[in-house]
């Protein structure tokens, strides 16, 4: 539904360019929801802008639904527009109309009778949870209520695709979770593509099929969700994952911790089980067949779309030798081991 094949965009010229993208190649496939997120700075706006050529791409293809956005002229681009939605973190309504006017806007700029307009923006209301603030201008509704207004305005024009620019960044998060479900149902019972710009680890969590990782400028990972969050494949991705899920280990352990192990230190392991894995008696077996200790200093159990992800971190207690064998049986596992580092004994 949503290829960008090589994009970048590239601000000004000479020494001075700054190269917002950089050889972007994402595919959407039609009815999904695919996240990107990233750090601040990272691209994520520019990438979402591209889509729908608010900012045209310095190279690269944009095709939507088979047509290619990059190749027309402006007449063909404006009617291409239709088809992408797009709502913001800040709403974008216009004050001096009301909600039934605001939803109304882009079908009114596409000439189209009052008897229509009114056949599509009253369901769209009622989709929206907005049917009872028909007649009630912005200044009167909640954050959560404009952005269903700015939602249902995107899909006046019965669009393919929605984009979303941060679109829960505004709200707190019980509104946000409105939004989440809202979205969800109208990808579902609309079959409607979504691409959904967001810094928000929750977001891609609980609504994302697929999540795409931006950071300076490059697509540095694109993985299904589950995938993603048991494990990520750049250090950037694991940053983003930890900070999610507040999984660290005691500060006092941190500082004691050293980064070459040795016959008179313990290995501090952090433990990312998935599926059938999470129900392995790990530590039992570490227990009986190497005799070492395992100390667990933080656990964490996850849904994630279905898929069950549990975290750990452990301190694995006994000799050199007893620590490889009981690190190399881990490894055995369908589950991702990370050293952080190495204590010294205090035995």
């Amino acid at each position: 539904m949503i290829s960008l094949d090589n994009v970048s965009k590239t601000y000004g010229s000479g020494p001075g360019a700054v190269q917002a993208l950089k050889d972007i190649d994402l595919q959407v496939p039609k009815g999904t929801i695919h996240g990107v997120i990233g750090l601040s700075g990272a691209g994520k706006s520019t990438l979402i802008r591209c889509v729908n050529l608010l900012e045209r791409p310095s190279a690269g293809r944009v095709v939507i639904d088979g047509q290619e956005l990059t190749a027309m002229d402006a007449a063909a681009l404006r009617q291409a527009r239709h088809q992408c939605g797009m709502i913001f973190q800040h709403f974008n309504l216009l004050t001096n109309r009301t909600v039934y006017d605001n939803v109304a806007l882009p079908l009114e700029l596409m000439g189209q009778s009052r008897q229509t307009i009114r056949e599509r923006v009253l369901p769209l209301l009622e989709m929206t949870g907005l049917a009872d603030k028909t007649a009630q201008y912005p200044a009167q509704l909640s954050g959560g209520q404009k952005q269903r207004v700015a939602i249902a305005r995107a899909l006046a024009s019965q669009p393919k695709v929605l984009l979303c620019d941060e679109a829960t960044s505004a709200l707190d998060p019980q509104t946000t979770a409105s939004i989440l479900t809202l979205l969800q149902e109208i990808n579902q019972r609309l079959g409607l593509t979504i691409l959904l710009i967001t810094h928000e680890m929750e977001v891609v969590k609980t609504i994302c099929h697929r999540v795409g990782l931006i950071s300076d400028g490059r697509l540095v990972e694109d993985a299904d969700v589950g995938d993603f969050f048991t494990a990520p494949g750049t250090q950037l991705g694991r940053d983003f994952l930890n900070d999610f899920l507040k999984l660290e280990a005691p500060q006092a352990l941190i500082e004691r911790l050293e980064p070459e192990s040795g016959e008179s230190t313990h290995p501090v392991v952090r433990l990312t089980f998935s599926g059938d894995s999470v129900a392995t008696p790990l530590i039992s077996r570490l227990a009986r067949e190497h005799g070492i200790d395992v100390s667990i200093l933080q656990a964490k159990v996850e849904s994630i779309q279905g898929r069950t992800l549990g975290l750990m971190i452990a301190e694995l207690m006994g000799s050199a030798s007893q620590t490889r064998q009981a690190l190399a049986t881990l490894e055995s596992f369908d589950l991702h081991v990370e050293v952080l580092g190495h204590v010294q004994r205090t035995d």
